[in-house]
């Protein structure tokens, strides 16, 4: 009989795993997870890196060959994490192959730090791409302001784009339209768009770890039937919009016009579905924002619980109307859900860079105990 991850796919949502680490290849898992739980993809990002790199010393001969060749902490963390994502889209290249493009990619990020930073993002994307040298391979570019420009320009020239920390539904709109600005001004300097692959990752719960304290508060002061209504919901009611966004969005005479010179849809990725309240259910947002043609990405105790004790079954897109009430009392329920989206976004920011940084002092100690034992 299928795993609940088996049928999670056969009803058309995609399986990724939101992790990396090189004992996944040395070990067979990740090419077991690929033939008996339908694992289609990956993505990484600095903070799995850094519990990557930190953990165990699967990486300490490469680190300690490169520290002697004289190469810096940076150059050792690209080297490092281009490696793992290389032999991972190698793992996933027969996905890749068998679906025609439509799965089987490993994502990169570029430097937390640029975030801010378009003509940086640009360049980074750019150069990230030519070293990565994988069809399979996505740059991750976050949602920011700045990101929207670095988007648009990196489709344009033919690289693939994987667009992270995304939490507000105007600024999806933004993405897909950066996404589609990208494919127009390719085609018009007469490149191919068929090949040109991205998704957008949505950040889901994190939406209700920022909202519920709000609504958990007007609770215990015996208020509003409304707040019990979206307690734990509203990260899944921005799952519903965005879904609905996604839909309009690629129905369009603008996609269409694309479409029928071989262009994608963007995909429409959930990330950030490990849940963070004990109270809920660990599979909760797994299971309530199954869509075909949609991916989720998820960490590893996430997917080995939907392995255990998922029930598949197509949910997202019959809640929109629900979706549409929570938001509309939102503001009565003094919830500014743009200011929580804004801040989402700048912890986010950090919550990346704090590990990235942290991880380039891992390799430096790492260096430094490597020279300290070649001197003695």
């Amino acid at each position: 009989m299928a795993n609940p991850l088996q049928q999670l796919a056969a009803l058309g949502q995609s399986v990724w795993l939101d992790y990396i680490h090189r004992d996944l290849f040395s070990d067979g898992r990740l090419r077991r997870m690929i033939d008996e739980d339908a694992l289609t993809g990956m993505t990484s990002n600095p903070a799995i890196f850094e519990k990557a790199i930190g953990a165990g010393h699967a990486y300490d001969e490469q680190i300690g060959a490169l520290a002697s060749a004289g190469r810096n902490a940076d150059e050792i963390y690209e080297a490092v994490s281009q490696s793992d994502v290389q032999h991972a889209a190698d793992e996933l290249r027969r996905v890749y192959d068998a679906t025609r493009g439509e799965d089987g990619y490993v994502s990169l990020e570029v430097n937390p730090h640029l975030a801010r930073d378009q003509a940086g993002t640009i360049a980074e994307g750019r150069r990230l791409w030519a070293a990565l040298k994988r069809p399979n391979a996505y740059i991750k570019v976050p949602a920011t302001q700045e990101g929207l420009g670095a988007i648009r320009t990196l489709i344009s020239e033919g690289i693939n784009v994987n667009v992270t920390l995304l939490f507000s539904l105007p600024r999806y709109q933004e993405v897909m339209d950066a996404y589609l600005a990208g494919l127009e001004q390719r085609l018009a300097a007469g490149g191919s768009i068929g090949t040109v692959s991205s998704v957008a990752s949505f950040f889901i719960s994190r939406i209700d770890a920022m909202v519920d304290p709000v609504l958990e508060a007007r609770l215990r002061a015996g208020k509003d039937a409304e707040a019990q209504e979206a307690l734990g919901q509203v990260a899944i009611a921005c799952g519903e919009l965005a879904y609905n966004l996604y839909q309009q969005t690629f129905a369009t005479e603008r996609y269409q016009r694309l479409a029928a010179h071989g262009a994608r849809v963007q995909r429409l990725l959930w990330a950030s579905t490990s849940t963070k309240n004990p109270n809920y259910s660990d599979v909760k947002y797994v299971e309530a924002l199954l869509a075909a043609r949609t991916i989720d990405t998820m960490p590893m105790e996430t997917l080995e619980a939907y392995r255990d004790h998922g029930k598949p079954q197509l949910r997202l897109g019959k809640g929109l109307t629900a979706a549409r009430d929570i938001f509309e009392n939102l503001p009565a329920l003094g919830v500014d859900i743009d200011a929580v989206c804004r801040k989402l976004e700048n912890e986010g920011i950090d919550k990346f860079n704090q590990p990235f940084d942290k991880l380039l002092q891992q390799i430096e100690a790492q260096m430094a105990r490597a020279r300290r034992s070649r001197a003695g």
